[in-house]
């Protein structure tokens, strides 16, 4: 829970920052200004007029015995005090904070002059549990296929379906599990020396086409596909690909481009970008 909070957390940091700021330049502002009066700060002593017959003003020293009568007390009605700048700013301050975590956990936007820096989701969505997947499904290419788990290769990259389990795809465990909050990272070959594998369409997918994953508790989560989009391997945007924790999202991940062989294959990654729009029971 703490791993998928930490974005809002941070947005909620730069916020609280901002505004402590502000409220300590509004409270300095307001025990500085000068009176209208003699442009003279507020609390700062000064001389009344003099007094007749004593050439000495107001408030100085008096000789001993001298005597002044009490003044007359006259009720004078205050103005209502309206309140301060510090006050509404603390106010604003919790609002401000309180529509981060609402709309991180919502998706819906309250603070359209605020960002965290990512955009509004685009519809509402579920959120599911931790359930690791099984299968994935693509009608529109006609894929159906098996899913295992893939660790992190010797040379430090995500790694991918033996040779011999070419038709299976691979889910990257250490990637949240399909359905949770952030980008669920399956992988698979593109082709083979004896010919096509899982992936071989995967380029030819189209925004708004449906993938369908099961997941170990018999629940499907349903995805929908924002774009398809190819990088150089060299080049690969591992922000983009990998740290989007907006929402429930899916990476599908195969190669592409030109064959340049040795240890690199093909040149370029092809990245399909789709979203999670419904979960049903398998």
């Amino acid at each position: 829970m703490a791993g998928r909070l930490a974005p809002v957390r941070a947005a909620q940091s730069r916020a609280w920052r901002l505004l402590s700021r502000l409220a300590a330049e509004a409270s300095a502002a307001s025990i500085v200004t000068p009176d209208t009066a003699d442009r003279t700060a507020p609390g700062t002593l000064r001389a009344g007029p003099a007094r007749p017959g004593t050439g000495r003003a107001v408030g100085t020293a008096r000789p001993p015995g001298y005597r002044v009568a009490p003044p007359r007390v006259r009720r004078v009605r205050q103005p209502a005090r309206r309140p301060g700048p510090v006050p509404i700013i603390i106010v604003l301050m919790g609002l401000i904070i309180t529509g981060f975590g609402v709309q991180y956990v919502t998706g819906t936007n309250f603070l359209p002059g605020f960002s965290s820096g990512s955009q509004p989701p685009p519809r509402k969505f579920p959120v599911m549990e931790q359930s690791p997947p099984t299968a994935i499904a693509i009608d529109s290419l006609d894929v159906r296929a098996r899913v295992h788990r893939v660790g992190i290769a010797p040379d430090g990259s995500i790694a991918v379906p033996p040779p011999d389990r070419y038709q299976e795809a691979g889910w990257y465990d250490q990637s949240p599990t399909p359905g949770q909050y952030g980008p669920a990272v399956i992988v698979g070959h593109v082709d083979t020396r004896t010919g096509p594998a899982v992936f071989h369409d995967l380029a030819k997918v189209r925004p708004g086409a449906e993938i369908e994953v099961t997941r170990t508790d018999r629940s499907v989560a349903v995805f929908k596909v924002n774009s398809v989009r190819r990088y150089d391997k060299s080049q690969l945007p591992t922000e983009e690909v990998f740290d989007d924790f907006n929402r429930p999202g899916l990476r599908l991940i195969t190669c592409g481009g030109r064959w340049v062989g040795g240890t690199t294959g093909y040149a370029d990654n092809v990245v399909v970008f789709a979203s999670l729009v419904s979960a049903r029971p398998a």
